[in-house]
């Protein structure tokens, strides 16, 4: 079945950025062309990109009203003579804009699951996601439609610890997620904030104080050093890089106690109650 899936997907993707050159693929997408009233086509409210540089918008609608729109949207059936953007938000949103009345489309018939692999996989290709959308988008493939991270990172060509470190930004605060969507914080000093307790004054320092990713890391390594050195006994090595391994893979911070008779403690800190839903929903899930 995911076999299958993924056999899906690579023909939709290949449609996208025009690798699949097959002559029966070729044919199929003369067939479904179509020049479509731009007032007839709806955006996908599950798109994973939320946010839309104006910049890049003018600088498109420009392109567009000197050359044309080369590249066709993909869209699928909604209504009667309506379609639902699959691929393409940001060509529709310029067209728009450089007052273009009929625009090209190619027609898929595509399901909701669909419909979200290729938004998502056409958007990550393309560096057109903030990272916290990305990591948004990847939640909803793992909570909406059972994926694991492995076969997640399969389907989008990324590693399975990229997948990971990505999911964990949404753990952050949201003050300091806001940062991440404004640009003011990049995913890679975001990611350092994570397991610390005190992120928000940090990821302000951060920004004031424009440090690198590396001296973010030191930062957060230090502050959270003096918060738990008075409290915590030094751990082995093991036992630390066991509660690296789960923290890493629930996004929330763990701490393992042993007992001199073998048993032991582990304990698991959510920062919101959103937190602990997810958390009760992975070990609930049959």
């Amino acid at each position: 079945m995911m076999q299958a899936q993924k056999k899906r997907l690579g023909r939709g993707l290949a449609a996208l950025i025009g690798d699949d050159v097959s002559e029966e693929s070729f044919v199929q997408d003369i067939k479904n062309l179509r020049h479509v009233p731009v007032e007839q086509i709806f955006p996908n409210p599950a798109n994973p990109r939320k946010h839309f540089a104006e910049e890049d918008i003018d600088n498109l609608a420009s392109s567009i009203r000197d050359k044309g729109l080369l590249q066709p949207l993909v869209v699928r059936p909604k209504g009667p003579g309506t379609y639902e953007i699959v691929a393409g938000e940001r060509r529709w949103r310029a067209a728009q804009r450089a007052q273009v009345h009929d625009i090209p489309v190619l027609i898929r018939e595509l399901d909701d699951r669909e419909t979200l692999e290729i938004a998502i996989i056409e958007n990550v290709q393309r560096s057109d996601l903030n990272a916290l959308e990305e990591a948004t988008a990847y939640r909803q493939l793992l909570d909406q439609y059972s994926y694991t991270q492995q076969q997640l990172a399969d389907a989008v060509g990324k590693s399975r610890s990229h997948i990971a470190n990505t999911l964990r930004l949404l753990t952050l605060p949201a003050n300091v997620r806001s940062m991440i969507e404004t640009g003011a914080l990049t995913a890679g000093h975001a990611r350092t904030l994570v397991a610390s307790d005190n992120a928000e004054d940090i990821a302000d320092k951060i920004i004031s104080l424009g440090l690198s990713v590396r001296e973010a890391e030191e930062m957060s390594r230090t502050t959270q050093t003096k918060s738990t050195s008075k409290s915590k006994p030094d751990k082995d090595a093991d036992t630390r890089a066991l509660e690296r391994m789960i923290s890493e893979q629930l996004g929330m911070s763990v701490s393992i106690s042993h007992k001199p008779d073998a048993s032991g403690t582990l304990s698991i800190s959510y920062k919101s109650l959103d937190q602990l839903d997810v958390l009760a929903n992975r070990l609930t899930k049959n």
